[in-house]
């Protein structure tokens, strides 16, 4: 049984509605993070985070939780499947990193992912899942939040949400596509509005937020707390600001240019020549909807140092 214990809870203490960056696997790391914050996100959420890697002393799985002060509030976002290496993941994480949250997956359709029965799997599983959301709260003085979706095989959102209703879980995060739907077709609003009568923290809209149109319309539908903004930032950050500052004016050329160059002079700060052709997508992304976009991405897509990029993205 979880422990009743005080727990720092930085989510009571934000403006409503929050728009926060979702964990993003491969995208979200520390130099696109930073990137959202510096455009007005209120939270950001770590890249996924194997509790089991953490556990067995993996470096380069703790670096992908390591964050700077202009990054906060920062959430690391664990998986895994069993409740033992969350318990110590969280105890680990709390005292090695220092973020101000710990957040569990329950969402994720990666199939290898799922065969550890982990991410989605784990939602289907009722029983364990209960387990690892105990571990880590009786693990932790961090506030525990939760990422899932509208279903997952037999487990809908509310009966997940039922079924954890008295643990002290401070919010969730509710992707508004079934796990057969993975990132593609209609968000279910309805169960998004649903879970408010069995849960009473706060509760983050996620799933087809491209615009300010489309956060408003989801805001109203589901009546949430806020929205969790995935692939709607993927090469703009901006979109932030734009949400807060209730403005969708398309962004020039320059401005583009200007932010995927801060971008990739950050990610080759922190990571070197890794972090340029991780960079790649990402300049990719920034290109879309320009007029010579294939051209560009065509040099992109080869870039291996800061010098080339700046060559190619000249304004």
């Amino acid at each position: 049984m979880a422990k009743s214990q005080l727990k720092n809870n930085f989510w009571s203490g934000l403006n409503k509605p929050i728009y926060a960056l979702a964990p993003m696997a491969g995208v979200a790391d520390s130099a696109f993070r930073r990137m959202c914050k510096a455009y007005g996100a209120d939270v950001v959420y770590s890249e996924m985070v194997s509790a089991t890697a953490i556990v067995y002393g993996s470096k380069k799985t703790l670096e992908l939780a390591r964050f700077t002060k202009e990054e906060r509030p920062f959430v690391v976002q664990l998986f895994g499947g069993k409740p033992e290496h969350f318990a110590a993941a969280a105890r680990i994480v709390e005292k090695k990193i220092k973020p101000d949250g710990l957040d569990i997956n329950f969402g994720c359709p990666v199939k290898k992912v799922a065969r550890q029965g982990a991410g989605a799997a784990l939602m289907d599983d009722l029983k364990m899942a209960r387990a690892v959301i105990e571990a880590v709260i009786d693990n932790t003085k961090l506030p525990v939040s939760i990422k899932i979706r509208a279903s997952a095989g037999k487990v809908d959102a509310i009966r997940f949400l039922r079924a954890m209703k008295d643990l002290d879980i401070k919010a969730v995060m509710i992707h508004g596509r079934s796990l057969k739907q993975g990132h593609a077709g209609e968000v279910d609003w309805k169960i998004i509005k649903q879970a408010r009568k069995y849960f009473s923290g706060v509760i983050l809209a996620n799933g087809g937020v491209k615009d300010r149109l489309s956060a408003g319309k989801l805001l109203e539908l589901t009546l949430a707390d806020g929205v969790g903004i995935g692939q709607g930032a993927w090469g703009r950050p901006w979109i932030f600001s734009q949400l807060k500052t209730h403005n969708s004016q398309l962004i020039i050329k320059k401005l583009v240019f200007q932010t995927a160059l801060r971008h990739a002079k950050l990610a080759e700060k922190l990571k070197g020549k890794t972090g340029i052709v991780e960079m790649r997508k990402h300049l990719c992304w920034y290109m879309s909807g320009m007029k010579n976009a294939s051209e560009l991405r065509r040099e992109l897509v080869k870039v291996k140092k800061f010098g080339e990029i700046k060559e190619i993205l000249r304004f």
